[in-house]
Order: structure tokens, then C-alpha cells, then sequence
């Protein structure tokens, strides 16, 4: 290796490490700037509790005295078919109930949208017989159908999972729609002169690879939606932790209202979590 070359690379390491030097300084007042944030979110919500009763307002220190309870208070979850009976914690075994629902509701919602938005974006006859039914039934929102979910499918998980299904389902067929409406002419053109000369090759390794972005954000934004859903779909069901929600606060147990407000939280910032380093697996291809 020449003079040259040796040089060339110490100049750049140097500038790699100067740049790692910078994103570590930047990475480190983020993270100072988050904690002063957050820790002054919880020095005012202490001081405003100081001056109202815990039924209206309970302190950061009361809800977190109400989620240990709630954590370590005994209870036993009934696994569904089965007439199988596990111990578990109260909070354990509302989380578990409204799992039952979110997860199918989310998955069977996410597959129909995704495959619903492709097929409309990508053929205009699809588009054109649809269009007219998704605008009248787009505005009509998820909780309104909560009369039909009973009727049709009786007071039960089945219930709840068609009202978080029909969110989850808007949700992604919009960001599919869109994702393969964006895809760019010139390159399916290109992919035409290589050979994908019919439409399923064509959708396979075109236009779902170039969409994926936008379906990606279709199915992590539901991934929270579907929990703001949830709250209110359990009233059909009577359990989980938004029925928890809605119930402790109509008794005025706000502390413990609020606590499970926080395990919704929690369960998103995981999943969310979980989603966001899943999704830069899938798309390192555009690096």
C-alpha cells in the first residue's frame, strides 16, 4: 500500500471517529434533554395533586402505589376453549384479556387493509367498483359499530376484535393504497424491459418492495391505534384493561384508572419498540 493510500485512510478514520465523537455528544443530550422533560412532567403533576382529592387527581405516587397492587394482587386468568384456569396477578390477567382481542383484531384487520390497498391501487377497475363503497364507509367510525359487533356476534372477545379489525383495517388500506399509487412509472417500466412481464411478478417484486415504507407505517401506527380502540370496545366484553379503565373511573378509583392507563402506555412503547427495529430489518435494502 502506498504513502498515499495509508494517509488517505487515517484521514478517514479520523473523520469517522470525529463523526462518532459528534453522534455519541448528540445521542447524550437527547437523552438528558428527555429525562429533565419527563421528570418535570412528574414534578408538576405532583404539585397540581397536592391541591385536589385523589378521586379527581391522584398523585404520581398514589398511581404508582395502585399499579404494584394491581401487579401483585392474585388473580386467575380462564383460557378460552379450554376450561383451564392459570394463576396470574389482576394486572397480568387484564392484560391477557385484552390481548384475546387486540392481537386477532389487529392481524386479521392489517391483512385485509394491506391486500384491500394493493389491489385497489394497483388496478384501476378494482379501484373504480370499490371507491364508491370505501368513501361512504371511511367517515363511519369503528365504536359505531359496536351495536352490530353484539347483535352479530354476541357480547364476547369475537365482538371486540371486529371493532379493533375495522380500525386496524382503515388504517392500512389507506397506507397501501397509497404506497402502490406512489410507485414510481419509470421503474416498473424498467422492471418490464428486464422480463416481469405479468402482474402477480409485477406486485411481488415491484411494487410491494417499493410500497413497503408506507405499509410499514400503516402497520405501526395501528399497532397504537388499535389500543385507543380497545378502551372502548371492551364495554361490549366487560373485560381487560380499558373496560379496567373506564370502570375503576366511574367508581372513582382514579388511581387505579390511571394506573392502567400507564400499563397501555407501556404495552405500546414495548410493541412499538419491538415493530421500529423489525421494520429497519426490512427495509435495510434502502440503505
Amino acid at each position: 500500500m502506498s504513502n498515499d493510500e495509508v494517509g488517505a485512510n487515517v484521514a478517514i478514520s479520523e473523520t469517522d471517529e470525529r463523526l462518532l465523537d459528534r453522534l455519541t455528544e448528540f445521542s447524550s443530550e437527547q437523552t438528558g434533554l428527555a429525562i429533565a422533560g419527563f421528570a418535570g412532567f412528574l414534578a408538576v403533576w405532583y404539585v397540581a395533586a397536592l391541591f385536589q382529592p385523589t378521586y379527581l387527581l391522584p398523585s404520581p405516587v398514589e398511581v404508582s402505589a395502585a399499579f404494584l397492587t394491581e401487579l401483585t394482587a392474585p388473580a386467575t386468568l380462564a383460557v378460552p376453549f379450554t376450561g383451564v384456569e392459570l394463576p396470574g396477578t389482576r394486572l397480568l390477567v387484564k392484560l391477557v384479556q385484552s390481548l384475546y382481542h387486540y392481537v386477532p383484531g389487529l392481524l386479521i384487520g392489517t391483512t385485509l387493509g394491506i391486500s384491500a390497498g394493493i389491489a385497489m391501487g394497483w388496478n384501476d377497475r378494482v379501484d373504480s367498483v370499490f371507491t364508491p363503497v370505501t368513501r361512504v364507509l371511511r367517515p363511519i367510525p369503528p365504536l359505531a359499530w359496536i351495536g352490530f359487533a353484539v347483535i352479530w356476534l354476541g357480547v364476547n372477545h369475537k365482538g371486540a376484535t371486529f371493532i379493533v379489525a375495522i380500525g386496524s383495517f382503515w388504517i392500512n388500506f389507506y397506507s397501501a393504497y397509497g404506497g402502490v399509487e406512489g410507485v414510481s412509472t419509470d421503474l416498473k417500466e424498467v422492471a418490464a424491459t428486464l422480463g416481469v412481464d405479468d402482474d402477480l411478478t409485477m406486485i411481488r417484486k415491484v411494487v410491494i418492495p417499493a410500497a413497503s415504507p408506507s405499509i410499514m407505517t400503516g402497520i405501526r401506527t395501528s399497532i397504537g391505534q388499535c389500543w385507543m380502540i380497545v378502551v372502548a370496545a371492551e364495554l361490549i366484553v366487560g373485560v381487560g384493561v380499558g373496560y379496567e379503565i373506564l370502570n375503576t373511573a366511574q367508581n372513582l378509583a382514579m388511581d387505579v384508572s390511571v394506573a392502567y392507563m400507564l400499563v397501555i402506555s407501556l404495552v405500546f412503547l414495548v410493541s412499538d419498540g419491538l415493530f421500529r427495529r423489525v421494520e429497519r430489518r426490512a427495509l435495510e435494502w434502502r440503505a
